[in-house]
């Protein structure tokens, strides 16, 4: 995501930070949507999940200072140094704030409700009725965050047509580079599947939050943040039934590589 933003917006460096957010973030929640639909192997996604959430929370403050600040600053040079200078610190406290503290919160919550009413209550009632909230939060933030920026959208479609450019590259090329690494070296469907989608999705509830949190919420940044789910939901579903028909074309019935 780095080298396509230098790429198509080398004279927009606000929306550049923006999407290069959004290429650091690996997906925790949708691609669980993703895979499923894919028929991909549903146990594997849910560890990779688990250790996106863990790495994001750990490096995600410390590969956006780099991305941003550092290769951002060393590429522009001087005139790029009034936007790139962003701190590790700033960037730490958003992720802690909006990725931590959840993070926290759902293993304490998980294990004191299982202890008290028992996993089964949990899943089938708890899970179920707390779940929504995720999605309207995200869908009140994209609301929001339109409002602010609906008058830039009518007046200037262009700029949103090149921020969307690199995201939908993005998700094309990491999509296909993931399957065709995955097919050379023998892997399952599932795993297949599960792994292309975990390097295609994004966990843009994250970028947006970041970019919200460091550079507020009218910011040019958060803006191209919002761009992520709006361009990712239609191609990735689109990615589905290109999966179910790779999985058709070069896989057995039992999800083993034809040829092997």
């Amino acid at each position: 995501m780095f080298c396509l933003a230098w790429v198509f917006l080398p004279d927009l460096p606000e929306f550049r930070m923006g999407i290069i957010m959004v290429g650091l973030a690996r997906c925790i929640a949708m691609v669980l949507v993703w895979n499923q639909l894919a028929q991909g192997d549903c146990e594997y996604c849910a560890v990779l999940v688990a250790l996106n959430s863990i790495f994001q929370i750990f490096f995600y403050s410390l590969l956006a200072y780099l991305f941003i600040t550092v290769l951002s600053g060393w590429i522009g040079g001087a005139a790029a140094s009034a936007y790139v200078n962003v701190s590790i610190i700033d960037i730490a406290k958003s992720v802690l704030i909006f990725l931590g503290i959840p993070f926290v919160a759902g293993i304490v919550t998980r294990y004191a409700l299982i202890r008290k009413n028992g996993k089964e209550w949990y899943d089938g009632t708890f899970v179920r009725r707390i779940s929504p909230i995720a999605l309207l939060g995200l869908l009140f933030t994209i609301v929001v965050m339109f409002i602010f920026k609906g008058l830039y959208i009518i007046n200037r479609p262009l700029d949103v047509v090149r921020v969307a450019l690199p995201l939908v590259s993005y998700f094309l090329l990491m999509f296909f580079i993931s399957f065709w690494l995955s097919l050379r070296l023998k892997f399952r469907y599932g795993l297949a599947a599960t792994q292309s989608f975990t390097a295609a999705s994004n966990n843009f509830e994250l970028a947006i939050a970041v970019c919200i949190g460091i550079w507020g919420v009218a910011s040019l940044q958060a803006f191209a943040a919002v761009i992520g789910p709006l361009m990712e939901v239609p191609v990735l579903i689109s990615l589905v039934s290109v999966s179910l028909w790779i999985k058709k074309r070069y896989y057995l019935p039992d999800g083993a590589p034809r040829g092997m």
